[in-house]
């Protein structure tokens, strides 16, 4: 596979030239969305080579049995699939009786395909030859409506170019579809009815286990020169599919177009007894307006979002095409309208990792949507937690932890753990201290307090006791010590005193101290509810205290740094730059024992620490960590390079932070770890902002007001990006010699650049 082969541009992702070896990748990195469902770019028309056909559903799912070579207690039961939906999308179209298939024509030129960022579309163009000697051109746009959000429609249109030619569209509707992840090849669903309708077909299946109903609707036009012509279809119909066909004498250079809208309605959002009703009113607020509105709708609703959350870079195409394609993708997957759904790892991209929430979107996603949504979406993301506590709870306790404790799941579909592998499910603990500081940093930027009386508080009591209960005091070292976990960096297994668990494990019971006693003193009515609810009386928290006081950390003397892991240094520490590149990535080349006993760091781990947590340590500090570290460190992880460009930023390491940035912006685009075919890594793309906005940009919140200490890449003219910081929109340009600061809003606000207090007022540009 070609892994350079995506066009540099500044608003699309262009692919230039068909190459069957390039198409399951493309998929991926084509995927279009609306946050309430998605779908991989495979063809409408069919395709018989390698492919991975896959449409989403936002919130569906099925709990797949698990699957282990060895059973443990405390097991999840399942592991919770991204489901494969039935398909809407399909197309079949024959030329003279002969199926229009790119993997088996003669001759394919001309070929385009592009995803326009800046308008919400996806198009192909292409020229071919069929078996038949047919030759054809062809055109097509497609979109998910952000306006109908349950609505996507399709403009597919074909000329024949060297002869007159009996053209057949066959749109259909087929639910005979299965995940390419099925760890028992179980039947995922059930189809319950299918029903055609005029022009209009439905398929009404469920899931099995989780009972989820849905109706997979189409409806379609066709037309001749832009003129639409009446066709009584051809209409075929069986257990799991309907197709209709509307068969027409072309001429040559004639066009020939269908439009085809089609979707899913859904019991999460209806009465399940009307999702066939409703799909016939989407389909019919779809049609009314027509293919052309619903485009132009489309536009104006992108041009909304962007206008808040673009990032502009000013100089270097494939940095600025890399920032907003991550953006872009984010907002496909996600936009704060329903608080039951969260960022799956992969979106609606792929179906690798199961589940629809990891900590990722804690400590990576929540400052995104924080800064470029109105904070009511990054609320939603914090209850969307406070709705699952009592299921961290049950979590908890078949781990045998008591009295309230709660571990956060580490993949989850319904708050229940659905991860299946021991050194992750048991070990990789450390998720439980995202979703607290994820409270602390809505906090910190929001000022909106009244999450913490309200829900935040609960959250952060189970975790205390989760963290209190799974330190175990060591006689030899007269310390708190956490044994047997797997931090960020999962190239370390099972081993004790991972330094940032045990760092945010002191954090979160500090935290959940701090903030019991200042909701004693001020909100006195919701602390009495609390302390009866979570039955927490004053001798517990002297137990929380004793644990937080005396932790352990590991550090070297000798080399003045902390350390990863209690046994860290015994290891041979050979650097990455001294790895044959033929050896990489060693996570496709080495075994895992090998990885294990390896210096190697998969992503940052205590360099994550230094991170969250930069305002208790210095500058030197950090510097001492990145300088031992960095050099150990693969990033294997898409969670890695953004960290890393911050940290380097931070320590004015201008082209490093570059380098870092421009892999984690690129990270799929350009196939950094060989796997972009399995889908995009969706919550690592919210890294890429925090890399430039916090890292080129150095936005903090100190002293509870806004900080900025900017710097630019000496490969960039200018850049800017916008913030919304506590209902007023900060835009910050920043070129080569200068930062300028514009706000919208209402009143003054004093920000910080380099330390120095600055006012700056409505719609009056300030130049530092």
């Amino acid at each position: 596979m070609n892994l350079d082969y995506i066009q540099p541009n500044n608003w699309s992702i262009i692919e230039e030239g068909f190459h069957a070896g390039n198409v399951k990748a493309s998929e991926s990195i084509f995927s279009i969305g609306n946050g309430a469902m998605g779908q991989r770019a495979n063809f409408e028309e069919q395709y018989s080579g390698p492919t991975f056909q896959g449409s989403y559903i936002a919130g569906v799912y099925y709990p797949d049995k698990t699957r282990v070579g060895w059973w443990k207690n405390g097991y999840p039961e399942y592991f919770a699939k991204v489901l494969n939906a039935p398909n809407w999308i399909g197309i079949n179209v024959l030329v003279n009786n002969e199926q229009l298939d790119l993997f088996t024509c003669k001759e394919v030129k001309n070929f385009r395909r592009e995803l326009n960022m800046k308008e919400g579309w996806l198009s192909r163009s292409f020229e071919a030859t069929l078996p038949n000697d047919i030759e054809v051109k062809v055109t097509t746009k497609r979109f998910l409506s952000l306006d109908l959000d349950e609505v996507g429609a399709i403009n597919f249109n074909i000329i024949p170019l060297n002869s007159d030619a009996e053209i057949t569209f066959q749109p259909y509707l087929d639910s005979g579809i299965t995940n390419e992840d099925a760890n028992w090849d179980d039947k995922f669903w059930d189809t319950q009815h299918v029903s055609h309708e005029n022009h209009q077909a439905f398929i009404q299946a469920k899931t099995m286990k989780t009972d989820f109903y849905t109706c997979t609707f189409m409806e379609s036009k066709v037309f001749i020169d832009g003129k639409s012509v009446l066709i009584q279809p051809n209409i075929k119909a069986d257990a799991n599919y309907a197709s209709f066909s509307y068969k027409y004498d072309v001429k040559q250079n004639e066009t020939y177009t269908i439009h085809k809208f089609g979707g899913y309605t859904v019991d999460r959002n209806h009465d399940k007894t009307t999702l066939v009703s409703t799909a016939k009113k989407a389909l019919k607020s779809a049609t009314d307006l027509g293919f052309n509105t619903l485009l132009e709708n489309q536009k104006n609703a992108w041009k909304n979002i962007w206008k808040m959350s673009d990032i502009t870079i000013d100089g270097d195409v494939k940095a600025q095409q890399g920032i907003r394609f991550n953006i872009f993708q984010l907002n496909q997957t996600y936009l704060g309208t329903d608080s039951q759904l969260n960022i799956g790892p992969k979106g609606f991209t792929g179906e690798k990792y199961g589940g629809s929430t990891y900590w990722d979107t804690e400590a990576y996603c929540i400052p995104f949507y924080m800064a470029t949504k109105d904070q009511k979406v990054a609320r939603k993301l914090l209850e969307y937690r406070y709705n699952h506590l009592e299921k961290a709870i049950e979590n908890a306790k078949k781990l045998g932890f008591k009295n309230g404790a709660a571990l956060y799941p580490m993949v989850t579909m319904n708050g229940e753990e659905c991860h299946n592998e021991w050194e992750i499910t048991f070990e990789e603990i450390h998720r439980n201290g995202a979703i607290a500081f994820a409270i602390y940093n809505y906090y910190r930027y929001t000022g909106d307090y009244s999450y913490m009386p309200e829900k935040g508080l609960e959250v952060l009591i189970g975790i205390a006791r989760f963290w209190q209960q799974r330190a175990t005091f060591s006689t030899a070292k007269n310390k708190y010590v956490i044994l047997g976990v797997t931090g960020p960096n999962e190239y370390e297994n099972n081993i004790n005193n991972n330094w940032y668990t045990n760092y945010i494990a002191q954090w979160c019971i500090k935290y959940a101290l701090e903030n019991i006693a200042k909701i004693e003193n001020e909100f006195a009515s919701d602390y009495n509810r609390i302390m009866n609810k979570a039955k927490l009386f004053k001798a517990e928290l002297e137990q929380w205290k004793a644990v937080a006081e005396n932790m352990y950390f590991p550090f070297s003397e000798e080399k003045n740094i902390y350390l990863q892991q209690d046994g860290f240094l015994d290891k041979e520490l050979i650097t990455v730059a001294d790895l044959p590149k033929s050896e990489r990535p060693i996570n496709q080349k080495w075994s895992w024992d090998r990885i294990l006993r390896s210096p190697y760091i998969k992503q940052a781990d205590i360099l994550q620490g230094f991170y969250l947590f930069e305002d208790y340590f210095t500058d030197k500090e950090l510097e001492r960590h990145f300088d031992f570290y960095e050099p150990f460190t693969v990033h294997e992880s898409s969670l890695s390079p953004c960290v890393h460009s911050i940290q380097a930023a931070k320590l004015n390491r201008m082209d490093q932070a570059y380098t870092f940035y421009l892999r984690t912006s690129r990270l799929d685009l350009d196939d950094y770890n060989h796997e972009v075919e399995e889908g995009l890594h969706i919550t690592s793309m919210a890294g890429t902002w925090i890399s430039i906005v916090e890292g080129f940009g150095g936005m903090r919140v100190k002293e509870n007001t806004l900080s900025f200490s900017p710097r630019i890449p000496k490969q960039w003219k200018a850049y800017s990006f916008k913030v919304n910081f506590r209902n007023q929109i900060i835009k910050v340009n920043i070129n080569q010699n200068e930062t300028k600061f514009e706000l919208v809003g209402d009143n003054n606000l004093e920000i910080l650049v380099n330390n120095k207090k600055i006012t700056i007022t409505p719609n009056d540009l300030v130049t530092v």
